[in-house]
């Protein structure tokens, strides 16, 4: 043990050495746009950390002040110097670039100001963000404190107003306000329990909560290329004995073009915490686990930074990374991502603190599989997220804090009477509508009314409404075959269709909740999905999954039976499929392997699907979700496309595409839809690309554990269809079982699909059509010699009919379309939540 502390020490004093030699290298030539330094209440210039501050006087807008100073006790010269306000005060900043800009704050309460310092209270906001809400020194722990936070600027001006409160004083010491790459922070990461991809970070302002040099010394601010501090991690280890510090010249850190020292100094790379021989660690599954106290009411933005610097070789090195103990990167090897040794790497995710304790984990620990038992880490940054009040401390809004002007009164009086007239209207509309409907009762009806949700989660009149409607002697349950609007549950007939939500009946978990068996008063089987309150989709997900599901009606769409949102539940209510989504018949379950003619039929029943939602509707309806564990299938191997939360309503005639934040499952996202955030139909057509490369190959769309160049599915396929060599890459179980005419317009289809710019890649009924004549090629390849690949020829002897835009087994449930529903049993026999086995959610 004595030996590793000195190991550990001459290594701590290496990196030191090594940082100080070094460190002018890391601090490449970043010139932020906006960068104003402020000394509160300073008659001068203060130079600190290489930085200098001005006075603040110009930036000051408004607010009664006092300035206060001292030249003994501060702990930096940034402190020697205060402003005190006694009243709201404002400090307006122009703002040349819009975009995230760091916002700093140092407080340290000057022991002799004649203002009680240490008992003021301290609140700050943004124009829409709450930074600190009555915050006190007499509770904290520390002489001073620096605060540092990411906000999106949207205009040409950032005012910082300063708010005492419980008739006391605030102040401050210094301001920075500085402008940050774009690139620094992404709009989307991989939210955990449940997993699956959040977007809209760039709408949320960040707090700094933890920033850490694993295994190296504190890097200052004048030492990033951003400002950053970053501090040693050794006081948040769990247990000390089981890191050892690595290090090497920063010298020799290659970074990649994704990587800049923006993203981490190269000091940060340049040192680690690693298990190594010498951690002494018996057991191959023991984690290096960093504890860190954090507010439980927040998600938090975790950064991870990775660069394998402990290794002799290439892929010698696997190990996985644990947030809160749920899996975040598994079996992880750096050099097959990076290509090389000594790159940098970094991966985010969205977490949440555990639950009910209030502390964070990180933890990194060996695969058990591999030949070598080690694990690493070189940096860590955790940031709280702003919640839906957009506060970063506190559930109350910046309107709480900031008083309204007289014009802002008035204008809120005029909004008040235009908000009572409204209601008083709505009030006799709702008064017309149910005599109207008391009326109608009279007469003999089938289904339950489809009342419009609530804005919020729960709705008391729709709760009163289904129970009236179950007391009403209906038939206990109207499928979508007979009827054009879904049924409405009341919670006692979910928990006893389920047994109470029994585990048992536990068929999957999803980005929305968690999945049940269940089986209804007549005996009908259901999947019932049940709503997470803590998972990432929540209102608006329900609401569109209804809103789509009660207008469509197709024999390759999903079938929504009803749904219930009694007692702050969502619960929506399908028809069961008994064998569930298609991945789990291509890897990961035990099944029997299709056939390539069922492979074919199902790829062309999901094509109708998507070519009826592109083309079937007055205005398109746009997937954004297409994958394999959302085409489900019925007993009969039919294939249905299902799991409409994410999906949009497509462009009008006179636009090309529609503008909006990314979502989507990682591995099978648009590129082009990624890049420019503009949606069109196009974006499925490339996803469902995806879907048949790895029903060809059968392989998730995104494998980190394969070497780099295997990891995306999309990217590796096309290397062979280029070459015309896809059958080396095909189901091992469709060797010598496929027609070579067929597999090669499979592959010509698939590659058109996964063309980098939407323009260039085909409708989806061009899609199906290929598919079609792929089918044709299989079944009929016996008693062909040399068939044309071109695919505007078909077989001779086998007419084609034309491709309609959907067949007789639709019906529109808008009134735009009616008609027999020839196929109307047979589409609502089977239907199931999206995301029986779900690997990575949404």
């Amino acid at each position: 043990m004595a030996k590793m502390k000195l190991e550990k020490w001459v290594s701590f004093v290496l990196g030191c050495l090594l940082f100080e030699s070094l460190c002018h290298k890391s601090c490449a030539s970043f010139t932020p746009v906006d960068n104003y330094l402020i000394a509160c209440g300073s008659t001068k210039n203060v130079t600190f950390q290489g930085r200098t501050f001005v006075p603040d006087s110009g930036l000051l807008k408004s607010g009664n002040s006092v300035v206060s100073s001292s030249n003994s006790s501060a702990p930096s010269p940034i402190y020697q110097s205060a402003r005190i306000f006694s009243s709201i005060a404002s400090y307006k900043f122009k703002i040349e670039q819009e975009g995230r800009h760091w916002v700093r704050l140092y407080f340290y309460p000057l022991p002799n100001s004649s203002q009680k310092l240490a008992s003021a209270s301290i609140t700050v906001v943004t124009d829409d963000v709450v930074l600190l809400n009555n915050f006190t020194f007499k509770n904290y722990n520390g002489s001073y404190m620096f605060k540092e936070y990411a906000v999106n600027v949207t205009s040409d001006s950032l005012t910082l107003s300063f708010i005492p409160l419980n008739n006391s004083v605030t102040f401050v010491n210094a301001i920075e306000v500085v402008s940050i790459p774009d690139d620094v922070f992404p709009d989307q990461a991989l939210a955990l329990n449940p997993s699956t991809p959040f977007s809209g970070l760039s709408e949320l302002a960040f707090e700094t909560i933890y920033r850490l040099n694993m295994g190296g010394p504190l890097i200052t601010a004048q030492n990033d290329t951003l400002g950053r501090i970053w501090e040693n991690d050794a006081k948040y280890l769990h247990l000390n004995s089981s890191a050892l510090n690595v290090s090497v010249n920063p010298s020799s850190i290659n970074y990649p073009p994704a990587v800049t020292p923006e993203t981490a100094p190269n000091m940060v790379y340049a040192t680690a915490e690693t298990m190594g021989a010498e951690a002494n660690v018996g057991d191959p599954n023991f984690n290096i686990t960093w504890v860190f106290s954090v507010n439980p009411n927040f998600r938090y933005f975790v950064r991870v930074h990775l660069c394998d610097i402990i290794s002799r070789s290439l892929n010698t090195l696997v190990f996985s990374i644990y947030i809160n103990d749920e899996i975040a990167l598994g079996s992880l090897d750096l050099s097959s991502l990076t290509g090389n040794l000594k790159v940098p790497y970094y991966r985010d995710f969205i977490s949440n603190s555990s639950a009910d304790s209030g502390t964070l984990t990180v933890s990194v620990g060996p695969d058990t599989l591999a030949d070598i038992t080690n694990a690493t880490m070189n940096g860590l940054e955790v940031m709280k997220i702003s919640n839906e009040a957009r506060s970063l401390d506190g559930i109350s809004s910046v309107e709480s804090f900031l008083p309204k002007s007289h014009s802002k009164k008035k204008s809120m009086g005029i909004i008040i009477i235009g908000i009572i007239v409204g209601a008083a209207a709505a009030v006799a509309l709702v008064c017309f509508c149910c005599c109207l409907m008391a009326r109608r009762s009279k007469t003999p009806q089938q289904g339950y009314p489809w009342l419009p949700l609530p804005l919020y989660g729960n709705s008391q009149t729709m709760t009163k409404m289904s129970t009236t409607s179950q007391k009403s002697g209906t038939a206990s349950c109207i499928s979508l075959a007979s009827s054009n609007l879904g049924r409405i549950f009341t919670f006692q007939e979910i928990l006893d269709a389920t047994n109470k939500f029994d585990e048992s009946l536990l068929l999957g978990v999803g980005g929305f909740g968690r999945v049940y068996k269940g089986t209804l008063e007549d005996g009908i089987k259901v999947a019932v999905k049940r709503g997470n309150p803590r998972s990432e989709q929540g209102l608006a997900e329900f609401r569109t999954e209804i809103e789509m599901l009660s207008k469509l009606r197709h024999r390759h769409l999903v079938s929504l039976i009803g749904y219930c949102d009694e007692r702050s539940e969502m619960v929506l209510v399908y028809e069961y499929m008994a064998n569930g989504p298609l991945r789990s018949h291509l890897y990961g379950m035990d099944l029997p392997p299709l056939s390539w003619k069922q492979r074919l039929e199902i790829c062309i029943g999901a094509a109708r699907g998507l070519h009826y939602l592109h083309t079937g509707a007055a205005q398109s309806i746009i997937h954004r979700d297409v994958k394999t564990t959302n085409i489900l299938l019925d007993d009969n191997f039919v294939a249905k496309v299902a799991d409409f939360g994410l999906s949009k309503t497509g462009p009008a005639l006179d636009q090309t595409h529609v503008s909006t934040a990314v979502k989507g499952s990682f591995g099978y996202l648009d590129p082009e839809y990624f890049r420019r955030q503009q949606l069109t139909e196009k974006s499925d057509v490339y996803s469902f690309g995806v879907v048949l490369m790895e029903v060809l190959c059968t392989r998730p769309a995104l494998n980190p554990v394969l070497p780099r160049e295997q990891v995306n599915i999309a990217e590796w396929a096309m290397n062979w269809q280029k070459k015309g060599m896809l059958d080396q890459i095909m189901d091992s179980n469709l060797v010598g079982k496929v027609d070579p005419a067929s597999l090669k317009k499979f592959g010509e289809t698939a590659e058109k699909c996964l063309a980098e710019h939407g323009v260039d890649r085909p409708s989806m009924g061009d899609v199906l059509w290929n598919l079609e004549y792929a089918l044709q090629l299989e079944e009929t390849s016996s008693a062909l010699t040399e068939p044309e690949d071109n695919s505007t020829n078909h077989i001779p002897g086998i007419p084609l009919t034309p491709l309609e835009p959907f067949d007789n087994s639709v019906s529109m449930i808008d009134g735009r379309n009616s008609g027999t529903d020839d196929d109307a049993e047979d589409a609502a026999t089977s239907a199931v939540f999206s995301q029986l086995v779900n690997p990575r959610g949404r």
